[in-house]
Formats: structure tokens, sequence, C-alpha cells
């Protein structure tokens, strides 16, 4: 459950909020002024205030205004379809955004998470593997990514399987669509598309979501 806190003073871009929780150093943030969205870093905590550095004008925002402590620190999305990217410290893609001067609590993706990209797998199951081992590649222009086993993980790991190489398909669920629907679709089964999408509840299909069928 993410700790919550209210402004509880304003000096430039360093916010003062008072929080109802733990909070920690580095950890980021949004403040909110009004419907608007601004992202922040706690930069200093003392007892139950937390100080943090507003990355947007503070302007119009008032005591008492809301934030949301988030429970990690600032991360950079590391994938395919970084190349030739422009981005600004915040990793939001320049290229996306309107005008000259960036318009306050403009949020955009890094990459364009619906983009396919070729993977052509390295390991294959019963392969034993540990943190930072290379699982497959994907290529983009001219460099290599590999996809490695994350670095969070420790101990020794068996690969239970591994896609082929190839693109993969999937298919935007609309109003009617059943697993079963789906495996006369595309030809195969109901079984398969649920091991495909394991954390997928094929009772709770919800529209515009993307399954994974092949």
């Amino acid at each position: 459950m993410k700790t919550l806190g209210r402004v509880n003073g304003i000096i430039s871009n360093i916010v003062i909020a008072k929080v109802d929780g733990a909070v920690a150093q580095n950890e980021i943030c949004y403040v909110y002024c009004g419907e608007t969205r601004m992202m922040a870093e706690v930069i200093k905590v003392m007892g139950d205030e937390a100080y943090v550095q507003v990355y947007d004008s503070t302007r119009g925002l008032k005591i008492g205004d809301k934030v949301e402590f988030e429970g990690h620190m600032l991360e950079a999305t590391l994938a395919p379809g970084l190349l030739s990217r422009n981005y600004d410290g915040l990793q939001n893609d320049l290229e996306k955004m309107d005008g000259l001067f960036i318009n306050r609590g403009s949020i955009t993706d890094p990459i364009d998470f619906d983009a396919k990209w070729d993977f052509a797998p390295l390991a294959k199951a019963g392969d034993k593997v540990t943190a930072g081992d290379w699982l497959g590649e994907v290529k983009e222009q001219w460099v290599m990514h590999k996809i490695m086993v994350p670095f969070v993980m420790q101990g020794n790991y068996t690969v239970k399987s591994v896609v082929a190489a190839g693109d993969e398909v999937y298919h935007t669920i609309e109003s009617g669509d059943t697993f079963g629907h789906l495996a006369v679709k595309y030809d195969t089964s109901s079984k398969k598309i649920q091991e495909l999408n394991p954390d997928l509840d094929p009772a709770r299909l919800q529209l515009g979501a993307k399954v994974r069928v092949q």
C-alpha cells in the first residue's frame, strides 16, 4: 500500500510533506496540484516530514495538497527501442511532446511498449541459470540486446520454457471473446493460451486487454 502525505510547506521547488507512513530518502513521489501530477524525489526525511524536490513548477500548489509516495527510487527503462530517441532527465520521450517547452506534469512512455521485436532464444528448457545469464537476444539496428535473468533473483534456477525464435501473436479482447473462441480462431487450445498468459483469469477478460495466443 502506498504511503500518502499532504503538503505542509513550500519553498520554491522544495515541498515539505507530512506523511502517514514510512518513506525513504531518494524515493520517488508525486505531488498533486489539482489534477496535475508532478514527479518529485525525497531528499531528506525528518520524523513524519519528507522534504521532496519537485521536477516541475510549484506555482499554484497549496498547503494540504496530496502527495503520493511510490516506494521505489528513480528508475530507467532498459529495452529495445531506446536507440536514436531523445530524452529529458526523467526519460520522457521529447519527440512525443508538443511545443518548445515541456508542460507541467507531462510524462511519456520511454519506449513503444506495443512494438514487436524478433526474439532469438539462447537458452533452452532444462538449462541451469543464475542472475545475469543470457536467455535470449533481440536485435535493434546494429545492437544485439541480451535478455537476461533479472539481477534481483538469487540462487540457481532451471529454465522451464523459452519461446521459439520469431514473432509472438497477440489478440485484443473484444466483447464476447473467450479462450475457447480464441483457440478456434488461432488454431490452438484454451490450455495453451492459459499457459501463455499465466496471470490472466479467463473468467475476467477485460475489453481492450492484449492476450498472447501464439
